[in-house]
């Protein structure tokens, strides 16, 4: 099943989407769950699938405003580094923790919606990452135990302005300016994907493949990142890891690539769908 949250006539809900058609879950389950975060913490699923199979749809994509897939998550804890041509790329060396750091979710924009670049810098760079959102919580996850608490996976746009990132030894202040992120289309649950299944994760720009890499070259798998995780912090349902981005980021590229106002920039994930973004100046 796809999972989307999106607004419509003022106001902010989720839903299901097949093919062009939505239904509208949020109206349909009212109180029990009112936006997606709670449907997966009260573990709604089922109830969702039904409303699919038994009511007619009344809404279609092309027509909607999406939000962020979660537009209230948590936490969003991003893997650094972690596929090795990208380590090679940037000098580091390869560290036996995942490198984590934190996003906020204003720096976020949905599928559709401009990724927007701030006038104190022209170095908005692309990085094309795998989103999974968790969708039970707990504390200190087996890395055995990890693919039972994921909800789902999604595509993610980890844009980054650059020289705000290295100007000191902490990434935060570049990695979370205002409507940098791309999340979305939609949540593809869990029980669509297998788990440990190899994905391929592409990134375009203006239709130009700039990175492809699969999620068996990743140095740190995504059972690893959640047992990492879940032991310096509990995870609860709704919360997103963002799980690294493949080389081939422009920053590093000869000469250097960035997004420009009029570019359109996609992140692909065969088994997930595609998320598009255009760029234009704050």
């Amino acid at each position: 099943m796809k999972l989307i949250s999106f607004e419509h006539q003022g106001r902010a809900t989720y839903g299901a989407v097949v093919g062009n058609n939505v239904w509208d879950l949020g109206q349909a389950l009212g109180a029990q769950a009112p936006d997606l975060k709670s449907l997966i913490a009260n573990k709604l699923q089922a109830a969702a699938a039904q409303v699919v199979a038994s009511q007619p749809s009344t809404l279609k994509f092309d027509q909607l405003t999406l939000l962020p897939v979660v537009p209230n998550p948590g936490k969003i804890l991003c893997i650094g580094l972690n596929y090795g041509e990208h380590v090679r790329e940037t000098g580091k060396t390869i560290t036996e923790s995942p490198v984590i750091f934190m996003r906020l979710n204003e720096s976020q924009v949905a599928h559709g919606q401009d990724i927007v670049r701030p006038p104190e810098s022209n170095r908005l760079d692309y990085e094309g990452e795998i989103a999974i959102v968790i969708g039970k919580g707990g504390r200190r996850i087996s890395e055995a135990d990890s693919w039972d608490h994921i909800a789902g996976y999604s595509c993610y746009n980890d844009g980054s302005i650059r020289d705000w990132q290295v100007a000191t030894s902490q990434w935060g202040p570049g990695k979370n300016f205002w409507r940098t992120g791309g999340f979305g289309p939609w949540m593809v649950t869990s029980d669509e994907i297998a788990p440990n299944q190899n994905m391929t994760l592409t990134t375009r720009l203006n239709g130009q493949v700039m990175q492809q890499a699969t999620t068996d070259m990743m140095i740190h798998s995504i059972p690893r990142q959640i047992a990492y995780i879940s032991t310096f912090i509990p995870l609860e349902a709704g919360d997103v890891i963002v799980t690294g981005t493949p080389g081939g980021v422009g920053n590093k590229r000869t000469p250097p690539v960035f997004m420009q106002p009029g570019d359109v920039v996609e992140i692909e994930v065969d088994a997930v769908g595609i998320l598009r973004n255009g760029i234009r100046d704050e």
